[in-house]
């Protein structure tokens, strides 16, 4: 069984990862169900294992949290849906990169109920949108935005963290890094393209995609 938490309102940063931490331990000691919660947060910049400390361009415009998750800074504020993921890789294979690219098709396969189709990246991560409205850089390659973020942790091989989607954001606020350590690429939201998607409409699409793809531990 996985218990699915939606928390109605945003939730601190440091709240969020006691919580996690607290529930993986609960996993591991077979004391809980495997989860996944929903949530928001207030708007803040977070700093993975890889984080360059010049990708923090504005560092004062929001509180900056280590995540001790992988990846580098990522920005979290309202209108995001995070989607953090706390299952038991002990049981589905121990792959963790099976384990990533399964997040990277949910991701994907949530986006295609809205019709977008969503693309992975050598070199990029997360999850990108073409943008053919967009001129080409000047490279000649497609103007592409990123629209999901994704990076977790492994704790005795119980993930947590997890995915992020932009449904409607303040997209200036990315401004104030470099999401991700990726330059030339812009950022952009279900609302962005045009979608009047809201989160709850973006929570139904991930429940049903995942308990189509994601919940036999043998998908893993």
């Amino acid at each position: 069984m996985i218990e699915w938490v939606r928390s109605d309102r945003p939730v601190s940063y440091p709240d969020a990862l006691a919580f996690m931490e607290d529930r993986v331990a609960a996993i591991r000691a077979g004391q809980a169900e495997e989860a996944v919660w929903l949530l928001e947060h207030p708007p803040l910049y977070t700093a993975g294992t890889s984080a360059r400390i010049e990708d923090l361009t504005d560092p004062h415009r929001f509180p900056v949290f280590e995540a001790r998750r992988g990846g580098q800074y990522t920005y979290h504020g309202p209108g995001q849906r995070v989607v953090y993921v706390m299952l038991d890789l002990e049981k589905r294979g121990r792959d963790v990169r099976t384990f990533v690219k399964s997040l990277e098709d949910w991701v994907i396969q949530t986006l295609g109920t809205f019709g977008l189709t969503g693309h992975i990246r050598d070199g990029r991560v997360g999850v990108w949108i073409e943008r053919p409205d967009r001129p080409p850089l000047t490279d000649g390659r497609m103007a592409e935005d990123k629209i999901a973020a994704i990076g977790i942790r492994l704790r005795k091989w119980v993930s947590f963290h997890g995915i992020s989607i932009n449904v409607e954001p303040d997209l200036e606020h990315f401004s104030g890094i470099v999401p991700c350590g990726i330059t030339d690429y812009g950022v952009t939201s279900l609302v962005d393209l045009g979608l009047p998607v809201t989160l709850e409409d973006l929570d139904v699409a991930l429940k049903a995609t995942f308990e189509a793809n994601m919940v036999e531990p043998s998908r893993f």
